[in-house]
């Protein structure tokens, strides 16, 4: 189930310095890399962004060559109703099923939907896909970030 719908996430770390972040989306746009989803967490000192993007082998290549440091890690994403209890049920799933949820992140997914974004310990991977797709929840298949 993993290879189904493991997504390639990337993490960045950023210093926290004036132009920093242009320089990054400077180069991704000079690549023609898409950003799909991100979240940007942040101290004094520097931030870390996480992106998902349309071709992350592409995009590692690329910040990488100018600079950057890049981590990927593996993420996966389900599919609520907008309302409110969407995200509270993978949450209480996963909760109940003894997994910590390391980060997450969403993004209103058009219409009625919302897509979550979620980062569990990698030797929890597996387990977190089957209790949410048997919880009935829907997974997001990589293909909606990459595209076709």
């Amino acid at each position: 189930m993993r290879s189904q719908y493991a997504i390639k996430q990337l993490s960045i770390f950023l210093e926290n310095r004036k132009g920093r972040l242009k320089e990054l989306t400077e180069t991704l746009y000079k690549a023609q890399v898409n950003i799909r989803a991100l979240a940007l967490a942040e101290s004094a000192e520097f931030g870390i962004l996480r992106l998902v993007v349309d071709n992350p082998e592409k995009a590692r290549s690329v910040l990488s060559a100018a600079g950057f440091t890049v981590k990927e890690q593996s993420v996966f994403a389900v599919e609520v109703e907008d309302k409110p209890g969407g995200f509270y049920q993978v949450v209480k799933l996963l909760s109940e099923a003894d997994i910590n949820v390391d980060y997450t992140y969403a993004f209103v997914g058009g219409g009625d939907r919302a897509v979550l974004v979620f980062k569990v310990p990698d030797e929890n991977f597996d387990k977190a896909l089957e209790v949410v797709y048997k919880g009935g929840i829907k997974l997001v298949e990589p293909i909606f970030f990459y595209g076709s």
